[in-house]
């Protein structure tokens, strides 16, 4: 046990500059609950953030994802941002993990990384979706973002007042979410 202490020490400090730019929490990921009978082919096109909470990928303005199906029933993700006087996208897959819960797909943007959890906790396909990511760390901390998506840049601002509700309904700390800025 005392071999373990420094360990986690080291683990937490070299983690340290990702976390600070992350949402962190101590204790294990929350469960929230998932769109119920979630249909992908729906869910394809363009979806624009509107709020997140804080992730380090995500540093520009005019985010949005757009999402479509391959022929080997994987799902390309084609995200894009504004940022440094320049439109920058990067590709990704989205899987569905398990049949029985197609809200919870994993993504990942490389062959080296592992499938991230991306949850769809609520959307009604044609102007709203709400997405939420955890990885928890040994059950000690865990990091979690969560997205506000849109079909439209400008949703009003009741619709983005809902979902919040929704998300701290289901455990979710928001006191970190900014607007992202879509005026491009």
């Amino acid at each position: 046990m005392s071999s373990i202490c420094p360990l986690l020490l080291l683990l937490l400090l070299l983690l340290l500059p990702l976390i600070s730019a992350q949402t962190f929490h101590w204790g294990p990921c929350p469960s929230p609950q998932v769109q119920p009978n979630f249909r992908v082919e729906k869910y394809l096109g363009r979806w624009y953030e509107i709020e997140k909470l804080p992730a380090s990928f995500e540093k520009g303005t005019c985010i949005e994802a757009n999402y479509s199906l391959r022929k080997d029933g994987t799902i390309q993700v084609l995200n894009s941002q504004f940022y440094k006087e320049k439109v920058r996208s990067v590709e990704g897959t989205a899987v569905i993990r398990d049949s029985r819960e197609p809200a919870k797909l994993g993504v990942s943007f490389s062959y080296f990384t592992p499938y991230a959890p991306y949850w769809v906790l609520t959307t009604d396909y044609t102007s709203l979706s709400v997405v939420y990511s955890c990885t928890s760390f040994l059950h000690l901390f865990h990091i979690d973002y969560a997205w506000i998506l849109s079909r439209s840049p400008k949703p009003s601002p009741s619709t983005v007042r809902y979902v919040k509700q929704l998300l701290v309904r289901e455990g979710i700390d928001i006191s970190r979410m900014k607007a992202t800025v879509q005026n491009c």
